[in-house]
């Protein structure tokens, strides 16, 4: 339990408090999640001194997509963990994970350290959104939960954009920034280390920051009234330990899934295809395992009451799908445009995947706080359906129309930025609504979080799709983001058998 535990209708200073707590934890988690991206090249290059191009991009593409596996284990872990002991206490957690992890890779000398401590990083990263968004739906129901929607989404993109300015400062004044480090007694041969290649480990180490964090959720921040009354309802009791055997399988079969497209894995893309397949269907077994086995004992205790046990997991598959739909989007489009960038500008601007990442950062700032009340004015599904229409013709728009750096090339991905991305100020708000408070971090950290395997599944597609168009250079790579893409039209339909939940409370 929180040290401020909350009376039985908490305070405005508590849910102010809460709402600080978990907008500082999704602006570093958008921190840690837009780091790599921006420094994984020259991360890579310094560890794999002499590799080839394509054997840095074919471990960058490994480490991101480790990262969503990750992150995805994370969110189903971490929201057990939430429905079990509180939201507080697990996020306090969530957040040392992510923290002290990302710290860590900057002392990394091998390839294979980033990946693995940037999957134990992303576990954190991925249950910290689940639970974040968990604690001040619940504090806040009798609040604007529209505008607490838009503040969640714009917070990850704000740690985006903090990073890129970081990145950018760091560049231009490299020398200040060691000059200073070696004023404070540091060796020579430390600073060169930290500072070298973009001062990529001068960045990671500064991921470790977010700890500090912890005892302000610890101290200020009160655990959720709803979440309260179920404990006292002894509801929580029915969450077990053994449940995580099926988040570990869900978790190894993410991982199998990656390692048949790595450069290790299989040869043959029929047989990938093939692991990949069944690899899917044990994810989405592994992930649903802690739910079905709750809803089992609250049924055999008599505890279940009005819980609708199909609905529930119904729910679960659905808002798995249209998650899995945006983010495998935005992870085709937005996420692309630093490196796309530095395709079409090789020997031009300096910075300029700083540069697109900004704009793209600045662009979904913006829409993910307006999507929210975009979404409570014209209806949930009609705003999904919309958005996946505008999201495609946006990424078609950047990628057709830009054939060099110019004032138009960050107009356009500024707007694919923000539409691509406004998803994250959509889902803050309709996810919580498909479930009750007794599996509601595990729910939608299921539905979140299974999208990013989905994702995943996607990036590690990018070079065989680049490959089927024939060429080298942009235009290939802007054809195969396109055909990523298209999956927006797969939300389109699948949005209109999903509930429809305006209007309704929370519960």
């Amino acid at each position: 339990m929180s040290p401020n535990p909350p009376s039985e209708t908490s305070s405005t200073t508590g849910r102010n408090m809460a709402l600080l707590a978990a907008f500082l934890g999704w602006l570093f988690d958008g921190f840690e999640m837009g780091l790599f991206p921006l420094i994984g090249k020259p991360a890579l290059e310094d560890l794999l001194p002499g590799a080839s191009p394509v054997i840095v991009t074919n471990w960058f593409t490994v480490i991101i997509a480790t990262f969503l596996v990750g992150a995805a284990t994370g969110g189903v872990m971490f929201g057990w963990l939430g429905d079990r002991i509180g939201r507080v206490r697990a996020m306090s957690i969530s957040i040392f994970t992510y923290a002290a992890f990302t710290g860590l890779c900057g002392f990394a000398t091998e390839a294979w350290h980033i990946a693995i401590l940037r999957f134990i990083a992303s576990l954190g990263m991925g249950g910290e959104w689940a639970l974040g968004v968990a604690l001040v739906n619940e504090l806040w129901t009798k609040g604007n939960r529209v505008w607490v929607a838009g503040a969640i989404g714009a917070a990850a993109n704000l740690g985006y954009l903090l990073v890129a300015f970081l990145s950018l400062g760091l560049n231009s004044y490299v020398q200040s920034w060691s000059a200073s480090f070696l004023a404070l007694g540091l060796p020579q041969g430390m600073v060169d280390s930290l500072f070298r290649n973009t001062g990529w480990r001068f960045l990671m180490i500064a991921g470790a920051f977010p700890a500090l964090l912890i005892f302000f959720i610890r101290i200020f921040v009160p655990e959720s009234d709803k979440w309260e009354k179920e404990k006292a309802a002894g509801t929580t009791s029915h969450w077990g330990n053994s449940d995580l055997i099926g988040v570990l399988v869900g978790g190894l079969a993410g991982m199998v899934i990656i390692w048949s497209w790595s450069p290790i894995g299989v040869q043959s893309a029929l047989i990938a295809g093939s692991i990949t397949v069944a690899g899917l269907f044990a994810v989405i077994w592994g992930y649903l395992f802690p739910v079905k086995r709750y809803l089992s004992r609250a049924d055999q205790a008599g505890a279940l009451g009005a819980l609708n046990r199909d609905g529930v997991i119904r729910h679960m598959l659905l808002g798995a799908g249209l998650a899995g739909v945006a983010l495998l989007g935005t992870w085709g489009a937005a996420q692309q445009a630093p490196k796309w960038a530095s395709e079409l500008n090789p020997n031009g601007w300096n910075f300029v995947r700083e540069y697109t990442q900004i704009a793209t950062s600045i662009g979904a700032t913006l829409a993910t706080f307006l999507m929210p009340m975009v979404a409570d004015k014209f209806g949930r599904r009609s705003t999904y359906a919309a958005t996946c229409v505008l999201a495609f013709l946006s990424a078609v728009t950047f990628y057709k129309t830009n054939t060099s750096i110019s004032a138009w090339f960050f107009a356009s991905v500024f707007l694919m930025g923000g539409i691509s991305a406004s998803f994250y100020g959509f889902f803050p708000l309709y996810l919580p609504e498909l479930f009750p408070t007794r599996v509601r971090a595990t729910g939608q950290g299921f539905c979140f979080n299974v999208g990013r395997i989905v994702a995943a599944v996607g990036a590690l597609q990018l070079a065989n799709l680049v490959s089927l168009f024939g060429a080298k250079g942009p235009t290939a790579s802007a054809n195969a983001y396109i055909a990523l893409c298209s999956v927006y039209f797969a939300g389109v339909l699948l949005v209109r058998i999903c509930p429809e939940t305006k209007g309704q409370p929370l519960e």
